[in-house]
């Protein structure tokens, strides 16, 4: 655990090296990292936490649970690892949090992957006005679930499936709400070409959450970077096609000499 002035987070480091840190998204956890680790944690000194108000970190009621907020959590985990600039890697939301974060500290951000997201707007089962209704309507935990099932591709195995709502149902109705507003109001599309780290953009062919348009206007604005899809997988390809996906950071890693 890493104590910062609002609250507690849980971190997990492995490995030695150049660092990266991993930021994971809306309502999900720092374990859906957990695959890349034994062949990125060989070469990198690899670093995830659970988000304010998500996993094991931390929920007090009366913090921010924003887009902002969460970039705290990253900089003060940075701040408190001694880690000075680092390849940084967002999922979904935490791109969302990467992307703010480079932008406000493009100093602190050697490399930057954009794994499922957007720059702005995300598909209809995240958009705050359909979560907040469904919230209210079934209860955070059941809307929770209901994103994560709509989240992986048909082929993926169920097991992980279901690992991954039990993961979900973390975090608590009054961090899920803030933070889908603000993800909801999130939009650099006019700052993208001020990115001028090298990037890597990642997006699964079937993932609904982000579509692959999404990611191609990524590609298309940030002057350094590489766009893949990975084939037969949705909103988290580092899950579902884990081989594929860290062949993809490795290669790319390896491109940019980090």
């Amino acid at each position: 655990m890493i104590k910062t002035s609002d609250v507690e987070l849980n971190v997990s480091v492995d490995g030695s090296g150049p660092p990266i840190v991993f930021v994971h998204g809306f309502t999900t956890t720092s374990n859906f990292w957990w695959h890349q680790i034994p062949d990125l944690a060989k070469r990198y000194r690899t670093v995830r936490f659970d988000l304010r108000g998500h996993g094991d970190s931390g929920k007090p009621r009366d913090i921010a649970y924003t887009i902002e907020g969460f970039g705290d959590d990253l900089r003060n985990v940075m701040d408190t690892l001694g880690i000075g600039a680092a390849a940084i890697v967002g999922l979904s939301m935490g791109g969302a949090v990467a992307m703010r974060f480079a932008l406000d500290h493009p100093g602190r951000v050697k490399a930057l992957g954009l794994v499922g997201t957007s720059a702005s707007g995300f598909g209809p089962m995240v958009q705050a006005r359909n979560v907040l209704a469904r919230i209210a309507e079934i209860g955070i935990e059941a809307a929770s679930e209901e994103v994560i099932v709509h989240s992986f591709d048909a082929t993926t195995d169920e097991v992980i499936v279901e690992w991954a709502r039990r993961e979900v149902v973390k975090t608590p109705r009054y961090v899920a709400e803030p933070a889908i507003r603000s993800l909801d109001d999130f939009d650099v599309q006019a700052d993208l070409p001020r990115l001028r780290m090298p990037t890597l953009v990642v997006v699964g062919e079937n993932d609904a959450i982000t579509p692959e348009s999404s990611s191609r206007l990524l590609h298309n604005a940030i002057p350094d970077s590489e766009l893949h899809v990975v084939p037969k997988a949705a909103h988290f390809p580092m899950l579902e096609r884990p081989h594929t996906f860290n062949q993809i950071a490795l290669q790319f890693l390896r491109r940019i000499g980090y």
